[in-house]
């Protein structure tokens, strides 16, 4: 498989810089593209270092400078991450990759990026309907639709659950969590009882867990939407002492929802490639930046995290 996926990329590296030779003959100027995540966070930087890959390959390959400048909100704001898209937009960069914190709070803004002519990609995301844009990531219904299957079979397909959202108005989350939702719907002994939401924040995550536990002693188990509520799930599972009595099966592969798994505080996770996203999402930008056309979007795919896998 690694062979093919190395094979297709040189194939595609090949035709894309011939076609640049023929359009662009005399253009040797440095690419510069400008990476906005949700919000500073470890799992942003696994995709930041993805995009850094691609870009030192991309300038090996085709002998141009390609350089990714990452630039984090610090807060899980659409404004503050609205204000950021502007300034990067203001410097008028060679593609700008966003991970959208909100499709229609930032739509105005990814629509002032195009008709500045600044390619945009999204990762982690789905394609904003109605733009001419590409999105990088996995299938994140398939996802939290794994998440929610695994932790089913785990309680017997019976018991009360609760589901630790992210960002609400962020795409994957919401997508992830409606997807979830339906998976407790078609067992009739599996009752959702709680939602509690993080704002991607392993601190708010754990804060909300503990309240959820305590106010439900008959908790069997939980699946969350993002990186960060695993993590505070987790946290908030082995602090009451209910480490292999309330389940978990969480997502994604921070260190610390790692360690969960090896403690046997989660039983496993539902993993999308952090790394492989920002990897692809620089050569996609490369692409739109040198007058290609490219997909609606690319699946990155998803790792089924165990004990015994890890």
């Amino acid at each position: 498989m690694m062979k093919k996926a190395c094979f297709l990329l040189s194939a595609l590296l090949a035709t894309s810089v011939c076609t640049m030779h023929v359009a662009h003959a005399d253009d040797h100027a440095p690419l510069r593209f400008v990476l906005i995540p949700k919000v500073v966070h470890p799992w942003f930087d696994k995709v930041n270092n993805g995009a850094q890959a691609a870009a030192q390959m991309l300038s090996k390959a085709t002998g141009r400078q390609v350089t990714v400048e990452y630039r984090a909100p610090q807060s899980a704001d659409v404004s503050v991450q609205n204000d950021i898209i502007e300034r990067a937009i203001a410097t008028h960069p060679s593609g700008i990759l966003l991970d959208p914190l909100d499709e229609k709070g930032n739509r105005s803004t990814m629509e002032e990026a195009a008709s500045e002519g600044v390619g945009l990609t999204v990762f982690d995301s789905p394609a904003p309907e109605g733009m001419d844009v590409t999105g990088v990531g996995a299938d994140f219904c398939e996802q939290g639709t794994i998440a929610a299957e695994r932790l089913v079979a785990l309680i017997g397909k019976k018991g009360d659950v609760a589901i630790m959202m992210g960002v609400p108005t962020a795409p994957n989350h919401a997508l992830r969590a409606a997807c979830e939702k339906k998976v407790f719907e078609k067992y009739p002994d599996v009752k959702l009882v709680a939602t509690g939401i993080d704002n991607d924040s392993i601190e708010t995550a754990q804060k909300q867990a503990s309240a959820i536990i305590q106010a439900h002693p008959n908790l069997a188990g939980w699946v969350t939407c993002d990186a960060s509520g695993p993590v505070g799930v987790g946290q908030a599972i082995r602090e009451s002492g209910q480490t292999g009595k309330i389940k978990e099966v969480g997502l994604d592969n921070l260190n610390d929802m790692i360690q969960l798994i090896k403690d046997g505080v989660a039983e496993s996770s539902a993993s999308s490639r952090p790394e492989m996203q920002g990897y692809w999402a620089v050569v996609v930008a490369w692409q739109k930046a040198s007058g290609q056309k490219t997909p609606k979007y690319v699946d990155t795919g998803i790792d089924i995290l165990t004990k015994s896998s890890l």
